[in-house]
């Protein structure tokens, strides 16, 4: 398990840096981006009682994983970028880990979370974890998806996310629905699992 968080550290390190090569000086609010992930989460989710609603298993997943890629910058604050700081950061993130929410209804936690997070302008691994619990999200499966969304972003990056010529809906899906189908049809396990899905998101993207 402490590998693969020092694998995530490494890559959330690779992603903020190719946006940004400062970015741990340029005091972004990566608390902010959480809360309004949490929403989008809760949305998703489900919550209004005077309409239909059908829980979005999917989108539910991708909207924990980003929150967990924002999550992992706040951490990543806190050490050097090297891989004494890495272990440094993963050990403290795997004694925090765990999935017992206790029987708490997701809804009620996520308001919990989102109200530590905006509270503090900090993450709670023990908090986020239990979300993952409720939801019936894996450790293994936070980071096969993980690096999943982290191949997307960078795909967004090098096909002008940032200047605002990516196209974030493609043949009426968004991106998000792409990668979803593309994880389906890939063995996580497999030799250049990132390169793979790379490519995978590339032929479908519209020239």
């Amino acid at each position: 398990m402490r590998q693969q968080i020092i694998t995530m550290l490494e890559l959330q390190e690779a992603m903020n840096s190719k946006v940004n090569a400062e970015w741990r000086q340029a005091n972004y609010e990566w608390y902010r981006a959480i809360w309004v992930e949490c929403a989008e989460l809760m949305d998703h989710y489900g919550w209004k009682w005077w309409k239909k609603q059908s829980l979005d298993t999917d989108q539910v997943v991708l909207e924990l994983i980003d929150i967990w890629h924002f999550g992992l910058s706040i951490r990543l604050l806190c050490a050097r970028a090297d891989a004494q700081g890495y272990q440094s950061v993963a050990e403290k993130i795997e004694n925090e880990f765990d999935l017992d929410s206790g029987h708490e209804e997701f809804r009620v936690l996520l308001e919990q979370f989102t109200e530590v997070t905006l509270r503090t302008k900090a993450f709670s691994v023990s908090d986020f974890s239990k979300l993952l619990g409720v939801a019936g999200v894996s450790f293994e499966q936070l980071f096969n998806s993980y690096v999943g969304k982290n191949v997307l972003n960078i795909f967004r990056q090098n096909h002008g996310y940032k200047d605002g010529s990516y196209q974030k809906t493609w043949h009426g899906k968004e991106d998000n629905e792409h990668l979803v189908e593309a994880l389906a049809k890939l063995d996580p396990k497999m030799p250049e699992f990132g390169a793979a899905l790379y490519q995978s998101l590339k032929d479908r993207y519209p020239v």
